[in-house]
Protein backbone atom coordinates (compact mmCIF):
# COMPACT_ATOMS: atom_id res chain seq x y z
CA UNK A 1 0.00 0.00 0.00
CA UNK A 2 1.09 3.49 -0.56
CA UNK A 3 -0.08 6.53 1.17
CA UNK A 4 0.47 10.11 -0.77
CA UNK A 5 0.41 13.96 0.89
CA UNK A 6 -0.60 16.87 -1.23
CA UNK A 7 1.38 19.83 -1.12
CA UNK A 8 -0.06 23.02 -1.47
CA UNK A 9 1.59 26.73 -1.64
CA UNK A 10 1.13 27.56 2.51
CA UNK A 11 0.36 23.79 3.49
CA UNK A 12 2.58 23.57 6.83
CA UNK A 13 1.05 20.25 8.05
CA UNK A 14 2.37 18.08 5.21
CA UNK A 15 5.40 17.26 7.04
CA UNK A 16 3.81 16.11 9.99
CA UNK A 17 1.29 13.87 8.11
CA UNK A 18 4.09 12.17 6.38
CA UNK A 19 6.12 11.84 9.46
CA UNK A 20 3.54 10.40 10.80
CA UNK A 21 2.52 7.67 8.44
CA UNK A 22 6.47 7.18 7.57
CA UNK A 23 8.01 7.29 11.03
CA UNK A 24 5.03 6.07 13.52
CA UNK A 25 2.56 4.06 11.14
CA UNK A 26 5.50 2.69 9.21
CA UNK A 27 3.97 2.76 6.01
CA UNK A 28 5.57 3.98 2.34
CA UNK A 29 4.46 7.58 1.96
CA UNK A 30 4.88 10.02 -1.21
CA UNK A 31 4.25 13.96 -1.48
CA UNK A 32 2.37 14.99 -4.36
CA UNK A 33 2.84 18.03 -5.87
CA UNK A 34 -0.14 20.33 -6.40
CA UNK A 35 0.14 21.66 -9.53
CA UNK A 36 0.39 18.03 -10.68
CA UNK A 37 -1.90 15.43 -12.29
CA UNK A 38 -0.57 12.38 -11.18
CA UNK A 39 -1.26 10.35 -7.75
CA UNK A 40 1.63 8.12 -8.33
CA UNK A 41 -0.66 4.78 -8.42
CA UNK A 42 -1.15 5.64 -4.24
CA UNK A 43 -3.61 3.97 -2.33
CA UNK A 44 -5.10 6.82 -0.08
CA UNK A 45 -4.92 10.10 -0.54
CA UNK A 46 -4.49 12.86 2.85
CA UNK A 47 -5.02 16.37 2.36
CA UNK A 48 -3.08 17.70 5.10
CA UNK A 49 -3.92 21.20 7.29
CA UNK A 50 -2.54 24.62 5.99
CA UNK A 51 -3.05 27.51 4.52
CA UNK A 52 -3.44 26.41 0.86
CA UNK A 53 -2.73 29.13 -1.91
CA UNK A 54 -2.71 31.68 1.24
CA UNK A 55 -6.27 30.80 1.93
CA UNK A 56 -7.17 34.11 -0.41
CA UNK A 57 -10.71 33.97 -0.92
CA UNK A 58 -11.70 31.64 1.42
CA UNK A 59 -10.20 28.55 2.30
CA UNK A 60 -10.06 26.43 0.00
CA UNK A 61 -11.40 27.84 -2.84
CA UNK A 62 -8.44 28.07 -5.14
CA UNK A 63 -7.22 24.80 -4.37
CA UNK A 64 -10.08 22.91 -5.21
CA UNK A 65 -8.91 24.25 -8.93
CA UNK A 66 -5.46 22.93 -8.51
CA UNK A 67 -4.85 20.09 -11.06
CA UNK A 68 -3.71 17.35 -8.05
CA UNK A 69 -7.59 17.89 -6.92
CA UNK A 70 -9.39 16.94 -10.15
CA UNK A 71 -7.32 13.81 -9.98
CA UNK A 72 -8.51 13.64 -6.48
CA UNK A 73 -12.04 13.93 -7.15
CA UNK A 74 -11.74 11.37 -9.52
CA UNK A 75 -9.95 8.86 -7.06
CA UNK A 76 -12.55 9.47 -4.20
CA UNK A 77 -15.79 9.21 -6.72
CA UNK A 78 -13.53 5.47 -8.06
CA UNK A 79 -14.10 4.76 -3.93
CA UNK A 80 -10.30 5.62 -2.99
CA UNK A 81 -10.11 6.59 0.69
CA UNK A 82 -9.06 10.21 1.07
CA UNK A 83 -8.86 11.96 4.45
CA UNK A 84 -8.70 15.82 4.96
CA UNK A 85 -7.73 17.37 7.97
CA UNK A 86 -8.44 20.78 9.10
CA UNK A 87 -7.60 22.99 5.75
CA UNK A 88 -7.86 19.72 3.82
CA UNK A 89 -11.29 19.16 5.29
CA UNK A 90 -12.31 22.80 3.89
CA UNK A 91 -10.91 21.72 0.73
CA UNK A 92 -12.78 18.92 0.60
CA UNK A 93 -15.81 20.84 1.16
CA UNK A 94 -14.74 23.09 -1.55
CA UNK A 95 -14.28 20.75 -4.13
CA UNK A 96 -17.43 18.84 -3.16
CA UNK A 97 -16.25 15.70 -1.91
CA UNK A 98 -17.80 16.67 1.74
CA UNK A 99 -20.86 18.24 2.13
CA UNK A 100 -21.18 21.52 3.72
CA UNK A 101 -19.00 24.30 4.85
CA UNK A 102 -16.54 25.19 6.96
CA UNK A 103 -17.31 29.54 8.26
CA UNK A 104 -15.28 31.70 10.81
CA UNK A 105 -15.00 30.74 14.22
CA UNK A 106 -18.30 32.21 15.95
CA UNK A 107 -15.65 34.12 18.09
CA UNK A 108 -14.13 35.43 15.37
CA UNK A 109 -10.89 34.16 16.77
CA UNK A 110 -8.18 31.82 15.28
CA UNK A 111 -8.09 29.28 18.15
CA UNK A 112 -5.42 26.31 18.86
CA UNK A 113 -5.82 24.25 21.93
CA UNK A 114 -6.74 20.60 22.45
CA UNK A 115 -10.03 19.47 22.41
CA UNK A 116 -12.37 16.27 22.55
CA UNK A 117 -13.94 13.80 20.34
CA UNK A 118 -16.59 11.75 20.53
CA UNK A 119 -16.43 8.71 18.16
CA UNK A 120 -19.73 9.02 16.76
CA UNK A 121 -19.53 6.23 13.77
CA UNK A 122 -17.40 2.89 13.76
CA UNK A 123 -19.01 2.01 10.41
CA UNK A 124 -15.93 3.82 7.91
CA UNK A 125 -12.36 2.94 6.85
CA UNK A 126 -11.08 5.40 9.21
CA UNK A 127 -12.88 4.82 12.59
CA UNK A 128 -13.95 1.04 12.40
CA UNK A 129 -11.22 -0.08 14.94
CA UNK A 130 -12.85 2.71 17.07
CA UNK A 131 -15.30 2.17 19.74
CA UNK A 132 -18.81 3.39 19.42
CA UNK A 133 -18.93 6.71 22.13
CA UNK A 134 -14.83 6.30 22.44
CA UNK A 135 -13.51 9.96 23.79
CA UNK A 136 -10.14 11.04 21.61
CA UNK A 137 -8.11 13.79 21.89
CA UNK A 138 -6.44 15.62 19.69
CA UNK A 139 -5.93 19.35 19.00
CA UNK A 140 -7.37 22.29 16.64
CA UNK A 141 -5.96 25.50 15.24
CA UNK A 142 -8.27 27.59 12.94
CA UNK A 143 -9.85 30.29 12.26
CA UNK A 144 -12.75 28.34 9.97
CA UNK A 145 -13.34 25.42 11.83
CA UNK A 146 -17.46 26.46 12.11
CA UNK A 147 -19.12 23.64 10.11
CA UNK A 148 -22.63 23.87 8.79
CA UNK A 149 -25.33 22.57 6.61
CA UNK A 150 -28.35 23.23 5.49
CA UNK A 151 -31.15 21.22 7.49
CA UNK A 152 -31.28 18.24 4.65
CA UNK A 153 -28.13 17.71 4.90
CA UNK A 154 -27.78 17.89 8.45
CA UNK A 155 -30.38 15.32 8.38
CA UNK A 156 -29.18 12.98 5.66
CA UNK A 157 -25.59 13.37 7.77
CA UNK A 158 -27.92 11.82 10.40
CA UNK A 159 -30.29 9.32 8.99
CA UNK A 160 -26.84 7.88 6.89
CA UNK A 161 -24.57 7.79 9.73
CA UNK A 162 -22.28 10.47 8.58
CA UNK A 163 -20.98 11.95 11.32
CA UNK A 164 -17.69 11.28 12.55
CA UNK A 165 -16.98 12.72 15.53
CA UNK A 166 -18.75 15.30 17.75
CA UNK A 167 -16.73 17.66 20.32
CA UNK A 168 -17.41 16.70 23.50
CA UNK A 169 -16.32 17.14 27.31
CA UNK A 170 -13.78 14.38 28.42
CA UNK A 171 -16.85 12.51 29.90
CA UNK A 172 -18.35 12.54 25.99
CA UNK A 173 -21.25 15.14 26.88
CA UNK A 174 -22.53 17.23 24.15
CA UNK A 175 -22.22 20.72 24.90
CA UNK A 176 -22.04 24.28 24.22
CA UNK A 177 -19.29 24.31 26.36
CA UNK A 178 -17.38 21.93 24.68
CA UNK A 179 -17.85 23.47 21.33
CA UNK A 180 -15.23 25.23 20.76
CA UNK A 181 -16.13 27.12 17.41
CA UNK A 182 -19.80 26.94 17.01
CA UNK A 183 -19.90 23.71 14.73
CA UNK A 184 -23.12 22.89 14.05
CA UNK A 185 -24.27 20.35 16.72
CA UNK A 186 -21.12 20.07 17.79
CA UNK A 187 -19.91 18.63 14.11
CA UNK A 188 -15.90 18.00 14.39
CA UNK A 189 -16.02 15.34 11.19
CA UNK A 190 -17.98 13.86 8.24
CA UNK A 191 -17.74 10.92 5.65
CA UNK A 192 -18.87 11.21 2.46
CA UNK A 193 -21.79 9.47 1.05
CA UNK A 194 -19.43 6.51 0.00
CA UNK A 195 -17.80 6.65 3.54
CA UNK A 196 -14.74 6.86 1.91
CA UNK A 197 -13.84 10.21 2.37
CA UNK A 198 -13.24 11.83 5.93
CA UNK A 199 -13.26 15.77 6.92
CA UNK A 200 -12.17 16.42 10.16
CA UNK A 201 -10.88 19.65 11.51
CA UNK A 202 -9.34 18.16 15.00
CA UNK A 203 -5.69 16.95 14.09
CA UNK A 204 -4.76 13.38 14.11
CA UNK A 205 -1.24 14.34 12.70
CA UNK A 206 -0.48 16.64 15.84
CA UNK A 207 -1.66 13.91 18.11
CA UNK A 208 -0.04 10.14 16.70
CA UNK A 209 3.03 10.42 19.43
CA UNK A 210 2.43 10.38 23.31
CA UNK A 211 5.15 13.16 23.64
CA UNK A 212 2.69 15.89 21.85
CA UNK A 213 0.44 15.39 24.51
CA UNK A 214 -2.11 12.24 22.73
CA UNK A 215 -1.59 9.13 20.80
CA UNK A 216 -5.14 9.16 19.74
CA UNK A 217 -4.70 10.26 16.04
CA UNK A 218 -2.66 7.48 15.43
CA UNK A 219 -5.70 5.45 15.70
CA UNK A 220 -7.39 6.93 12.84
CA UNK A 221 -4.11 6.40 10.49
CA UNK A 222 -3.75 2.37 11.40
CA UNK A 223 -7.44 1.65 10.73
CA UNK A 224 -6.89 3.61 7.39
CA UNK A 225 -3.21 1.46 6.67
CA UNK A 226 -5.88 -1.94 8.00
CA UNK A 227 -8.96 -1.20 5.43
CA UNK A 228 -5.91 -1.19 2.64
CA UNK A 229 -4.54 -3.75 3.72
CA UNK A 230 -8.00 -6.09 4.18
CA UNK A 231 -8.84 -4.65 0.53
CA UNK A 232 -6.38 -6.40 -1.13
Amino acid sequence: MKFGVLVFPGSNCDHDTYHVIDAIAHQPVTFLWHASEDLQGCDAILVPGGFAYGDYLRTGAIAKFAPVMQSVAKFAKSGGLVMGICNGFQILCEAGLLPGALMRNANQNYICKQTHLRTETTNSPFTHSLKQGQILQMPIGHAEGNYFCDADTLATLKREDRIAFRYSTPEGEITSGANPNGSLENIAGVLSEGRNVLGMMPHPDRSSEALLGSADGLLLFRALAQSLANAR
